[in-house]
C-alpha cells in the first residue's frame, strides 16, 4: 500500500505544477497584453497630437482663424490734381461779391 501513497503525492506534485506553469503563462500573457495595449495606445496618443497640431495651425494660417489683412495707406505721386469735394452748401466767403445784387423791380 506504500505505493498507493506515493502515486497519490506525485500525481499532486505534477497538478500543482502544472497549475504552477499555468499561472505563469497566464501572467506573462497578461504582461505582453499590457506592453502592447500601451504601445498602441502610445502611438494613437501621439498621432491624435500631431493630428490637432497641424489641424490648429491650418485653421488659424490658411482657414477662418487666419488674420485679414488690412489695407495700408500708401502715398501716390499724380500729376494731375484731385478735384475738390463736393458741398451740400455754400461756404461764405469774406471777401465782398463784384456782382451787383438784383435790384428789385415795381
Amino acid at each position: 500500500m506504500a505505493q498507493a501513497g506515493k502515486d497519490r503525492e506525485s500525481r499532486e506534485a505534477r497538478e500543482r505544477a502544472r497549475v504552477y506553469q499555468a499561472r505563469q503563462t497566464f501572467h506573462e500573457g497578461q504582461n505582453r497584453r499590457r506592453t502592447r495595449d500601451n504601445l498602441i495606445a502610445g502611438i494613437g496618443g501621439g498621432l491624435a497630437i500631431a493630428v490637432i497640431v497641424v489641424v490648429q495651425t491650418l485653421f488659424f494660417t490658411v482657414g477662418p482663424g487666419a488674420p485679414v489683412p488690412e489695407p495700408t495707406p500708401t502715398s501716390t505721386t499724380s500729376t494731375e490734381p484731385s478735384p475738390a469735394p463736393e458741398q451740400s452748401e455754400p461756404v461764405p466767403s469774406d471777401s465782398p461779391s463784384t456782382e451787383p445784387s438784383p435790384t428789385p423791380t415795381s
